[in-house]
């Protein structure tokens, strides 16, 4: 149970508004083939990240395999996919 101003919450209804909300995951995978500069390029052209923003993804993605780049709705996600697999990399929505 969560209290909002007065207003309580319980965690099931919080997990069926997330199931109810169109917000889906872009993941970036990593690979062997593309540099750093060019996976941060990508980033900030594609998914309209700054540098910084980019450079963690970046190492996030080296270090751990993968890395969820950007959170929201399919269909914008889905444009954002078929850029990066335009440009070489891996990416999936989930």
């Amino acid at each position: 149970m969560i209290r909002f101003g007065g207003q309580v919450e319980y965690e099931e209804d919080l997990l069926l508004d997330e199931l109810l909300t169109d917000t889906r995951k872009l993941v970036l995978y990593n690979d062997d083939v593309n540099t750093f500069d060019h996976v941060i390029d990508c980033l900030m052209d594609i998914c309209k990240h700054e540098m910084h923003q980019a450079e963690q993804c970046a190492m996030l993605v080296h270090y751990k395999g993968k890395a969820i780049v950007k959170e929201g709705e399919e269909d914008p996600l889905r444009i954002m996919c078929e850029g990066l697999l335009d440009k070489g990399l891996s990416a999936v929505i989930e």
